[in-house]
């Protein structure tokens, strides 16, 4: 490759720019993993603050459709 072949091809960086750029990068998706596992965690004791309501049963079976399975077609 000859100088004019080289710096149509752009800035080559050394290896140890490499390594911290992708170290940066690691860091930056690890920041991004942990952002979200608080929002989820926020979520998840929003849903354990709220009471557990009981799914309405049908009280006889002579009551429920077809097929025995309330809600299902």
């Amino acid at each position: 490759m000859d100088d004019s072949e080289a710096k149509s091809a752009g800035r080559i960086e050394p290896a140890s720019d490499l390594s911290e750029i992708a170290a940066q990068c690691a860091n930056s998706n690890l920041l991004d993993l942990a952002a979200q596992l608080a929002g989820l965690a926020e979520d998840l004791k929003a849903l354990a603050a709220r009471p557990i309501e009981p799914i309405p049963t049908l009280a006889e079976p002579e009551d429920q459709p077809e097929g025995g399975f309330p809600g299902i077609i």
